[in-house]
């Protein structure tokens, strides 16, 4: 067997990677320069600026390059800074491009751009998530195209022999009406871009817009439509082997012996069986054969240890873990404080009180994990793998090979499943086990996951704890609000070393920053550290703490015998824009409606309200609910988003929907439960998630403030789990303050 185990000790907690500075995370890479658009003052100097290649910014993040190849049938490849993966981000950069150049969307052909340090567009880092690509974009993409026109208007100028004032362009052609004359940009390409671009280019007024704003068609819908679309389970090498694994059942543990090597080995197809941390492959002519040696493995692994939740030990369970947030007696870090809380405390007229949770919760997203690792004879690896960071998997990668950053080519096709899951979470990533699968077998190596290894490896949204007190006044008001939130988050457990806040931003979100005037509030953060790995998970913090804080609120309305979306209104009394939102989400969906009432259909019902403030953008929500055999029963949800402006409108509402399916698939279904140290479902028979019969009519309205752009992907997703349990107690004279729902019976009050 060959032992590919690094030689550092690995039982116990995996620590995750906390030195990735900024200059680490965006190595540098070459590559043609075709277009290049800076933003900003000149990086070089008063001198002439480089141009080609020697263009690229000499820092992450001080130039925005996008690179633009124009064909001679007047089609466009562009290199995106982002990872498509279901969210419309290439269609949305093809409609902002293709506004300012002039050219028709439909005409772009979007692939995902190697690393490299132009494409640092998210506050000088590149990624693909937290709902920022097209708000962080969208002002260099705009300039993008505005100055790869005004190359083509400069170079037809010359070609025609006419002042460029008198030109104009129409999707892809520069047009000199006087004359008759007109010219393609594939034909002015190459001049054009050998000009040095000018830094003074205007933008459209967007009251002239063509495509920016309106529901332009999805550049992937008809390759996905049609099984054309290319995920990276569907790559395939000339030479390929194909490797299977047999993960540690306790996380941090280690193989000792195979008892059975010599058998597995003789199997039909059977290439070789490997040691890798924390786990066995079997490499193979075929995935089945390989799964069925993988699965044949008699493995002895180290053990854990016995007890305690500073290790996934023998008996860590999650009921465990969240004993241990709450018993916790750390003293908390101040992430929001405002006015005297003691002192409106002491002079409250009733004080509320209450304590939520909420579960770990896997991805589980459609495609499987995989990855394919090919070296060249130079040494050189390609690798091809699902990922929200080319430059951090660059890196990582390189380490793992042993070789330098620039060694390594990154290719990031389309993810199968997006949702937080295709960041690095160290034992959770199968491309480290391709890398050296490739290089021990000097072959290309694909790594495919079975369903049951991705369920027991997925990196989990963390199990999140919230205590909540609340003080009111004579007259039912909220006056002071103290909330302490513990545990841990993936920002701080992954990007710790880049954002040094003592406070977790993705513990806390959700609970900081509301719109409500109450005028008293203290936020507190106790950090207690997970043993297993956790992850980014769609909407982050807002997924549970949203449902923490607009729960709450629903008592505190009830303490106070207020209606709740009475209570809702009176608290944003500051907050013109939060007020419209709530009224549309009412208008929406006919007016609201407090206590129960009688559905068409005869049956009981009452509605719930939410709002949240995600990622930049705003929503409120309102969900309609009915009890059926002891569950709820949701059938409608009504979300009205306000994301400050919006480049695709059908992006945008196909985005909430989304987020809105998979809020309340958390809500009423999903939870990863831990006994005796592991994981209890593996599939998704044990994992259930919401069905077609679940599934509620969704009605999205958009309301653009014309506020800052925010995000589209996640923020649909929090206010759906507060509306339907606040709708659920209503129904039910029973506050729920544990998702999932499916772990209660619930009967009518």
């Amino acid at each position: 067997m060959n032992d590919l185990t690094p030689s550092r000790p690995t039982t116990g907690r995996r620590e995750p990677i906390r030195n990735l500075s900024r200059r680490n995370f965006l190595g540098a890479a070459t590559g043609a320069l075709v277009l290049g658009v800076n933003l900003g003052p000149d990086p070089v100097g008063a001198g002439e600026r480089p141009e080609g290649a020697a263009a690229i910014a000499p820092k992450p993040g001080t130039r925005v390059a996008a690179f633009l190849e124009m064909r001679s049938d007047g089609t466009v490849r562009l290199l995106s800074p982002f990872v498509e993966g279901g969210q419309g981000i290439n269609t949305g950069l093809a409609q902002t491009i293709g506004e300012e150049f002039d050219l028709d969307p439909a005409r772009f052909d979007v692939e995902c751009a190697p690393p490299g340090p132009d494409y640092a567009v998210v506050n000088g880092l590149r990624m693909t998530g937290g709902s920022f690509s097209t708000r962080s974009s969208y002002t260099a993409m705009r300039r993008l195209g505005a100055t790869a026109r005004e190359l083509m208007l400069r170079s037809a100028a010359a070609k025609l022999g006419v002042p460029q004032d008198q030109l104009t362009t129409d999707d892809g052609r520069v047009i000199h009406a006087t004359s008759g004359r007109s010219l393609g940009y594939g034909e002015l390409a190459s001049a054009a871009l050998a000009l040095q671009p000018r830094d003074d280019v205007p933008l459209k007024d967007p009251k002239s817009f063509r495509w920016i704003g309106k529901p332009v068609a999805r550049l992937d819908m008809r390759d996905k439509s049609t099984g054309r679309a290319v995920y990276a389970i569907d790559f395939r090498l000339d030479g390929m082997l194909h490797a299977a694994i047999q993960h540690a059942p306790h996380l941090g543990t280690e193989p000792e012996t195979i008892a059975n090597e010599v058998d597995i080995r003789a199997m039909p197809g059977i290439d070789s069986v490997h040691r890798l941390p924390g786990a066995v492959a079997v490499v193979a002519d075929s995935w089945w054969r390989a799964r069925k040696g993988a699965e044949a493995l008699q493995v002895t692994w180290t053990s854990p240890a016995q007890d305690g939740v500073a290790t996934v030990s023998k008996s860590f369970s999650s009921t465990a873990m969240l004993a241990a947030l709450k018993s916790t007696t750390e003293p908390g870090i101040a992430a929001e404080q405002e006015g005297d809380v003691a002192g409106a405390f002491a002079m409250a007229a009733k004080i509320v009180e209450a304590e939520y949770d909420a579960p770990y919760l896997a991805h589980a997203q459609l495609e499987p994990p995989s990855a394919v690792a090919r070296f060249e004879a130079d040494g050189s690896l390609d690798l091809w793998l699902p990922n929200q960071m080319p430059e951090l998997f660059q890196q990582i990668a390189a380490g793992t090979a042993g070789i330098q950053p620039a060694q390594v080519r990154i290719h990031s096709p389309m993810l199968g499943g997006f949702l937080g899951r295709h960041f690095y979470y160290g034992p959770a990533n199968p491309f480290p086990q391709a890398i050296l699968l490739a290089k021990a077998t000097g072959r290309p190596v694909r790594v495919l996951w079975s369903r049951e290894e991705e369920f027991g490896m997925d990196a989990v949204r963390p199990l999140s704890f919230a205590r909540f007190r609340a003080a009111l006044g004579n007259d039912g008001m909220p006056v002071a609000l103290q909330t302490t939130a513990v545990g841990e988050g993936p920002i701080g457990r992954w990007f710790g070393a880049l954002f040094k806040s003592p406070v977790d931003s993705s513990v806390v979100e959700g609970l900081d920053k509301k719109p409500y005037a109450i005028p008293n509030r203290r936020l507190d953060y106790v950090k207690v550290p997970h043993p297993v790995t956790i992850a980014f998970w769609r909407s982050v913090g807002h997924s549970m703490n949203d449902f923490f804080y607009e729960s709450f609120l629903d008592e505190v309305a009830a303490a106070g015998a207020k209606d709740p979306f009475a209570l809702r209104m009176a608290l944003l009394k500051d907050s013109p824009r939060h007020r419209t939102l709530l009224r549309a989400v009412a208008d929406l969906a006919g007016g609201w409606k407090g206590g129960t009432f009688q559905a068409a259909d005869g049956t009981r019902r009452a509605r719930g309200v939410s709002m949240a403030s995600p990622f930049g953008s705003e929503t409120a929500t309102i969900a309609e609910v009915s009890l059926k055999d002891g569950e709820a029963r949701v059938h409608d949800l009504w979300i009205a988003i306000d994301p400050g402006s919006v480049v695709n409108p059908a992006i945008v509402k196909r985005q909430v929907e989304g987020a809105a399916a998979l809020g309340l698939s958390s809500t009423l279904l999903e939870q990863v439960v831990y006994e005796d140290g592991q994981r209890q479902a593996r599939n998704f028979d044990a994992y259930p998630i919401l069905d077609r019969e679940r599934m509620p009519r969704v009605h999205v309205a958009i309301v653009e403030s014309g506020a800052p752009m925010g995000g589209i992907g996640e923020p649909g997703l929090p206010g759906v789990p507060p509306a339907v349990v606040n709708a659920v107690a209503t129904l039910t004279g029973q506050r729920i303050r544990s998702l999932p729902l499916a772990k209660t019976r619930l009967s009518g009050a």
